[in-house]
């Protein structure tokens, strides 16, 4: 197994926070993806994070909410943002947030950084050190030919697929989220989970627990912030896991 399995086996236990964050970020995920059309049966993008918001247990209300936030124009107009920057011991760290302003958003994520003698970077300054994937996880069908799936999926941007707890893993490439999310759909398999990941393509290894201590406390800053959407580096996975 590749690349794609070694980073799901290391971060499959992460998650959010607890379910009021859950739901503000999958909210803010709606809107946006609800400005391209507030129906889900032609809006590609709207139907997979309503599916992500269906697994997280979020309640109808909020789904139905959170769309309708999208066309009333009272409401705040919320981006999508990414910054990239440096943590302390040369980390990489990619931060993806929506926000309804900007000024704020940077300010913080900036203030982040420095408090614990990082940096906040340029566009680009980092984006290199990651690849930018397409995720889905389908529901396993009973009877399916896993070598099978995976030569067909291949033809729609699959680059690699495993099973991982009854649950069938696929990673493409960043394009071809929409192609595969279309096969899925089309020949019935359960998406119960569609996403987009940024996996490094090269591992910095810790030296310490204390510095490992002090950048698992930069990552959990980021995590507190309502506009971080999700937060990506490239610290050694073993390491963190291990001394958490």
């Amino acid at each position: 197994m590749g690349r794609a399995f070694e980073y799901r086996k290391a971060t499959k236990l992460k998650r959010w926070g607890n379910m009021a964050k859950v739901f503000t970020k999958l909210g803010k995920q709606i809107t946006i993806a609800a400005k391209s059309g507030t129906d889900p049966s032609t809006n590609p993008s709207l139907r997979a994070i309503i599916q992500n918001a269906k697994a997280e247990n979020m309640p109808k209300e909020n789904i139905e909410r959170a769309i309708k936030r999208a066309v009333e124009k009272e409401q705040s107009d919320y981006k999508e943002v990414v910054y990239e920057g440096y943590g302390p011991y040369g980390v990489a760290f990619i931060i993806e947030t929506a926000t309804d302003n900007p000024t704020r958003t940077v300010a913080n994520v900036r203030s982040y950084f420095n408090k614990y003698n990082g940096s906040l970077g340029t566009s680009g300054s980092v984006e290199f050190m990651f690849d930018h994937k397409c995720v889905f996880k389908v529901a396993l069908r009973e009877g399916t030919d896993i070598e099978e799936l995976e030569f067909v999926l291949i033809d729609y941007g699959a680059e690699e697929l495993f099973i991982d707890e009854n649950e069938i893993m696929i990673y493409g490439t960043f394009e071809s989220f929409g192609s595969i999310q279309k096969y899925l759909e089309e020949n019935g398999f359960e998406i119960i989970n569609a996403s987009f990941e940024r996996i490094p393509t090269g591992e910095l290894k810790v030296l310490t627990p204390e510095q490992t201590v002090e950048l698992n406390k930069l990552i959990d800053k980021f995590h507190e912030d309502d506009d971080v959407q999700n937060v990506f580096h490239n610290m050694s996975e073993s390491v963190e896991q291990a001394e958490k």
